[in-house]
């Protein structure tokens, strides 16, 4: 190993918090296992789609005859009772017909709510400014501190005792950003030990003996382990039926053991939803990722086991597609989206939220679905009635935000 490799590794195990568990935080581990569960039993996941997935084909509005004349090539067809028809779900809105055997018997089973018209108030239609908007959580006028996510913010009010914050991203997203330190764990090396040799932990070791991150690094090298055991004790136990340890499935199905044991708020991030061309409609790339999608969070919800009744799983993205289809038989950058909000005790089996008929007269600018649910009001309901918020705590937490709650728990 080339010395200026090691010493990248070992400083960003050492000194950035992508790696390392909060020092301050009070240690939990003891020989590299798991002292005690979180003390807050609620458990959060924030799943990110990063791209702006068509929400349009994934809750069909096929009572709108609109939806049809402007989606010739892509459209999802009514219900019926062809396999490639949409899943009713109500008078207005059915489902896409790839998730019948993963969202809809969530739904069924009123484990699963969809907030349609949702979204932020920034226009730019820009993936990284909509992004950076979310993340932020903080209000579009005036100064912005994009050392502040919301998401830390919220561990912050929930206090450290009660909060344990984890990433599930190669690299710390800017929801995570902020004054409490955040774990975070890659899925592609979440089952490894550690990165490092016993002879490169010694060395390492060595560089910081009577330094103040020595303690930091030894954490980080305690979470590793601890993490690494946790996940292979469940992939010995898994029967012949396991979900594979690859793909997003198997990344969920990892996530779901940590949240089990070691942390209660979590965010994991997906790409590939920018779908400019051959979107495709009942079949084809959309399609193929939403079914992998619903699979992997069935299995997350599978995984959880008991703690999946205190569980609460939103899926959001930075915004919706155009609600014509175009040229290359694909969508473009759009507004208004629709959220999803999982969980065992989620009030779901309804589409929640301010709704409008889908028609050419109340689309936004004339191509997208309107925004009537804003973002910071959806979570923000959520996050009160899962932690007993009271409104200056979530005013911290979305500085600026309308209250509202969609009692969607």
């Amino acid at each position: 190993m080339y010395r200026r490799d090691f010493l990248k590794r070992a400083g960003s195990l050492a000194l950035s918090r992508p790696v390392l568990a909060s020092a301050a935080a009070g240690s939990f581990f003891s020989g590299g296992r798991l002292l005690a569960a979180p003390q807050s039993d609620a458990r959060l996941l924030v799943v990110f789609l990063r791209g702006g997935y068509d929400s349009a084909n994934l809750l069909v509005p096929y009572s709108s005859d609109f939806y049809y004349e402007t989606r010739p090539r892509i459209a999802v067809p009514r219900p019926g009772s062809r396999s490639d028809t949409a899943l009713e779900l109500t008078a207005d809105w059915a489902l896409h017909p790839y998730l019948r055997d993963s969202l809809l018997p969530l739904y069924q089973k009123k484990q699963l709510a969809f907030v349609a018209f949702a979204g932020s108030d920034d226009l730019s239609r820009s993936h990284f400014e909509t992004q950076t908007t979310l993340e932020l959580g903080q209000a579009l006028g005036g100064s912005r501190d994009y050392r502040s996510g919301f998401l830390n913010r919220l561990a912050q009010e929930l206090g450290r005792d009660s909060s344990r914050p984890c990433a599930f991203t190669s690299e710390l997203p800017l929801i995570l950003n902020g004054s409490l330190d955040v774990h975070n764990i890659g899925m592609d090396d979440a089952v490894k030990d550690s990165p490092f040799s016993d002879r490169q932990k010694a060395m390492l070791d060595a560089m910081y003996q009577g330094a103040g991150l020595r303690d930091k690094v030894h954490e980080g090298f305690a979470m590793r382990h601890a993490a690494a055991d946790a996940l292979r004790r469940e992939m010995q136990a898994a029967d012949g039926k396991a979900v594979s340890a690859t793909g997003l499935a198997g990344d969920l199905r990892r996530v779901a053991v940590l949240m089990r044991e070691q942390f209660n708020i979590g965010f994991l991030d997906v790409g590939g939803w920018d779908t400019h061309v051959n979107q495709g409609g009942a079949a084809g790339l959309l399609a193929s990722r939403m079914e992998s999608l619903g699979q992997a969070l069935a299995g997350f919800a599978q995984g959880m086991g008991r703690a999946w009744d205190k569980t609460v799983v939103m899926v959001v993205s930075e915004f919706g597609r155009t609600f014509r289809e175009n040229g290359n038989g694909g969508t473009d950058h759009g507004r208004g989206t629709v959220y999803w909000v999982l969980g065992g005790g989620v009030r779901g089996g309804r589409i929640a939220g301010e709704q409008v008929k889908v028609a050419a007269s109340t689309l936004n600018d004339d191509r997208d679905f309107p925004v009537l649910n804003d973002y910071r009001q959806v979570l923000g309901g959520v996050f009160q009635r899962m932690y007993g918020l009271d409104r200056a705590q979530l005013q911290r937490i979305f500085p600026g935000g309308k209250a509202g709650d969609l009692g969607l728990v």
